[in-house]
């Protein structure tokens, strides 16, 4: 057991494990990074396990699997194209968030159908799902940046068999969506600038691209980096530690948690862990967003720090968690999606999780 040779587990979301075994190596790498779900009850939960909230994005673990080599790509292009219908269906609520997060204050307040409202008045019902096509384009480099980054985190941790499971863990699925997050963030920059943008602001994405590198610099596209990083450690941690504790309630209601059948117990502990998750790292996301689209609005260069500052003397604490409700209003609509698009998608393409 935990060597290199062990088959890694079937999942594909970005969701923390169950209480650590003795095992080591590889195998407790990939427990954090893909799932819940321990390695004897792989066969039962792999389709469980799929859930694309709209904030995270995960490879699907079956494409690692040895005996899977020549398939990879359907299981890359099923989870890639879950995400993007995923993404598509809520994506009304992902713009509410952002336009939320950036124009909602004490003496602007906006709700969620207030902002709703706008963009529709602003742009038409069209207008919902502005910033929507980078949103999906920006899918198939993240998933191939980080297969390429879990490849390497368990050629590298398999030989350090001496490591606690937990800061495995942790600097496995840190790392995956840190470097995936750095080579992606100017797609970021653009995804909140087009989503921002008013009617005929843009003509498209490489119009916005074009504006942001003449007016502001090649440096633009990188803000809210910074924020975006610092936001990776409560998200993983949090999630994890509600995990551990949602799966210690439901032993103590006489719950199975192993048990193959127990789709209601899987689904509620890792819906309310994620949550946890973002909520625990809102106020970082909400500072990008605010940092990415700030010479858009107030036309200054902000620093993490000045930004927070700002918010807290405008709107106080409650500042921090605008555009909470449509964040969390998408998880279960979110997951539902991609979970339904990957299952189909992989019958379509003539592979499951047998094959």
């Amino acid at each position: 057991m935990g060597t290199c040779s062990e088959r890694p587990p079937k999942s594909c979301s970005p969701l923390p494990p169950l209480p650590p075994t003795q095992n080591s190596g590889c195998a407790p790498v990939y427990r954090y990074v893909f799932g819940h779900v321990p390695e004897d009850q792989l066969e039962h939960h792999s389709s469980q396990q799929v859930l694309d909230t709209g904030e995270q994005l995960m490879v699907p673990v079956e494409v690692l699997e040895v005996d899977k080599e020549g398939v990879w790509w359907k299981f890359l292009l099923s989870g890639a194209m879950a995400g993007a219908v995923s993404r598509t269906g809520t994506a009304p609520l992902d713009r509410a968030k952002v336009y939320m997060q950036v124009y909602s204050s004490k003496s602007n307040f906006m709700n969620l159908l207030g902002g709703l409202r706008s963009m529709v008045q602003e742009g038409g019902f069209r207008s919902l799902w502005r910033g929507n096509g980078i949103n999906v384009l920006k899918i198939a480099p993240e998933y191939a940046i980080k297969f390429s980054v879990f490849e390497q985190c368990k050629n590298h941790f398999c030989g350090l068999h001496g490591s606690p499971p937990f800061q495995e863990r942790i600097l496995a699925g840190s790392l995956a969506v840190a470097i995936s997050q750095t080579l992606i963030n100017p797609m970021e920059v653009l995804k909140t600038r087009l989503t921002l943008g008013w009617t005929g602001q843009y003509k498209g994405l490489q119009d916005c691209a074009q504006q942001i590198l003449e007016q502001e610099g090649p440096r633009a596209f990188y803000r809210g980096y910074l924020p975006n990083m610092l936001g990776i450690i409560p998200y993983a941690c949090t999630d994890l530690a509600v995990y551990k504790m949602m799966q210690s309630f439901w032993r103590k209601s006489g719950q199975n948690v192993e048990d193959p059948n127990g789709l209601m117990v899987s689904v509620s502990s890792v819906t309310l862990s994620t949550t946890c998750g973002q909520m625990a790292s809102y106020p970082l996301t909400l500072v990008r967003t605010r940092m990415q689209a700030q010479d858009t609005v107030e036309g200054s260069h902000p620093t993490m720090r000045g930004v927070f500052k700002r918010i807290l003397a405008q709107q106080g604490l409650p500042g921090l968690y605008r555009g909470m409700t449509p964040t969390l209003l998408k998880v279960l609509p979110a997951g539902g999606i991609s979970y339904l698009v990957y299952e189909v998608m992989k019958k379509t393409l003539g592979v499951s999780a047998a094959s």
